[in-house]
C-alpha cells in the first residue's frame, strides 16, 4: 500500500512530506485510513533525537484515530467501516508472562512501538500516524466506543492511558486524594480522569495562573508549590501524586506532601531527575515510581470509561502543514492542551 505522510529526515530539518509503502496485509492485519492523529511531546523529542535511537526517516504519531478500510482473512475483531484507534504499541511477543497478563507494554522480549520501532517479522522500521494509512495487527487495534468524539479522542491513546494507568494501578476511586504536578497535555488528562474516578484532585503548580483552568477541568483546588506556607500546610495530604513534568526537575519539595505509604509516580520526564534525599521516603514509607502507557485491555477500558463519563482532552485542531509551528509552540507550552492533526489536510502524493 503506497501512502504519504510527514517525516523528519534528520534531527535538524523540519518535518516534510514523505511517500512510503505500508506492508501488504497479513492474515491478522487491519488496514486503517487515519482521520486524526494527536501530537505528543514524544514526537518532538524523538524526531529531534533528544532521545537516543531515532531511526531516520522518522514518521511520528502514536495517537491514531481512523476507520477500517481492509482486513486480513483471519481478522474477527474489526470490520470495514469500524471506527478504531491505535496507540503507542503495535505488537509484542504475545507469550511472555507480561503479555499473558495483558501488560503488553512490559513485554519481556520488547514491545514494538508504533513508530521508530522494528516489525517483529520483517525487521522493517515502523512508521506512525502522521500519515494517511497504517497497517496494524488486529490485537493492537482498539475499538472507539459509540458516542466518543473522533475528532478529540486521539490524545487519549497516549496522554489518556499514560495517566489512567497509574490511577488504576494505585486503585484511585472515591475518597482518594490525588495531586497532579503540571497542567499540560498529560496533566489536564490526569485531572479529568482522576475526577471522573471520584477522587479529590489538587493541581500542584508553580503559580496560581492556571487556577481557573484547573477548576474548570475538574480539580478541587490548586496548590502553589512556590508558596512555602501552603506547601507546609499540605504535608501528608496525598495518597498519590502524578508527576507530569516533561523535563528534569527537583522532586524534593513534593515528598513531604505524600501520606504514609503513598506514591509519587513519574509519567512525564524520561531521563535524569535532580538529587533526592531518602529521608522522607524512609520515614513515611513513601515511594517514587514510574509508569509507562497501559496494555491493550487497559487502554480499551480507558476508552470505554471516557465514553461513559464524556471525558475528552482539550484539543486544538491543526492541518498537517502546521506541524512544525505546532512543535515550536509545544516547546513553549503554548497549547491548551493538545494538538490534533486533521489528516484530511494530507491529500495527494507527497513530494519525492
Amino acid at each position: 500500500m503506497k501512502t504519504t505522510g510527514y517525516a523528519a529526515l534528520n534531527a535538524e530539518t523540519p518535518l516534510a512530506p514523505y511517500s512510503f509503502d505500508r506492508r501488504e496485509l497479513r492474515s491478522d492485519d487491519v488496514a486503517i485510513e487515519i482521520l486524526y492523529c494527536g501530537v505528543c511531546h514524544s514526537d518532538l523529542h524523538q524526531t529531534r533525537s533528544d532521545w537516543p535511537g531515532t531511526i531516520y526517516p522518522c514518521v511520528p504519531g502514536h495517537e491514531i484515530v481512523g476507520r477500517v478500510i481492509e482486513v486480513g482473512g483471519d481478522v474477527t475483531r474489526h470490520k470495514v467501516g469500524d471506527a478504531v484507534a491505535v496507540g503507542c504499541l503495535v505488537d509484542s511477543c504475545g507469550h511472555c508472562d507480561q503479555c499473558l497478563a495483558h501488560e503488553e507494554q512490559m513485554c519481556r522480549e520488547g514491545v514494538t512501538l508504533t513508530y521508530n520501532g522494528r516489525d517483529r517479522i520483517t525487521g522493517d522500521v515502523t512508521y506512525g500516524g502522521y500519515s494517511k494509512h497504517v497497517v496494524v495487527r488486529e490485537e493492537f487495534v482498539l475499538s472507539i466506543p459509540e458516542g466518543l468524539d473522533l475528532a478529540r479522542a486521539a490524545p487519549l491513546l497516549c496522554a489518556g492511558i499514560t495517566t489512567y494507568s497509574p490511577l488504576r494501578t494505585w486503585h484511585v476511586g472515591p475518597g482518594s486524594r490525588v495531586g497532579v504536578i503540571g497542567l499540560g497535555g498529560l496533566g489536564h488528562m490526569a485531572v479529568k480522569l482522576a475526577a471522573g474516578l471520584g477522587a479529590d484532585v489538587t493541581v500542584i503548580s508553580r503559580s496560581d495562573a492556571k487556577t481557573a483552568d484547573a477548576l474548570a477541568l475538574g480539580a478541587d483546588r490548586v496548590l502553589v508549590s512556590t508558596d512555602a506556607e501552603a506547601m507546609a500546610a499540605a504535608a501528608n495530604a496525598f495518597d498519590l501524586i502524578i508527576d507530569t513534568v516533561p523535563v528534569r526537575h527537583d522532586l524534593r519539595p513534593y515528598m513531604p506532601l505524600l501520606d504514609i505509604d503513598a506514591t509519587l509516580v513519574i509519567v512525564g520526564q524520561l531521563g535524569l531527575v535532580d538529587e533526592i534525599s531518602t529521608l522522607p521516603l524512609l520515614m513515611g514509607r513513601r515511594r517514587i515510581s514510574g509508569s509507562p502507557v497501559g496494555g491493550i485491555a487497559e487502554t480499551q477500558e480507558m476508552l470505554n470509561f471516557c465514553a461513559k463519563k464524556n471525558i475528552l482532552p482539550e484539543c486544538e485542531m491543526i492541518a498537517i502543514q502546521e506541524i512544525n509551528g505546532a512543535f515550536e509552540r509545544m516547546e513553549k507550552a503554548d497549547v491548551r492542551y493538545r494538538f490534533v492533526i486533521d489528516m484530511a489536510t494530507l491529500e495527494g502524493p507527497a513530494a519525492a
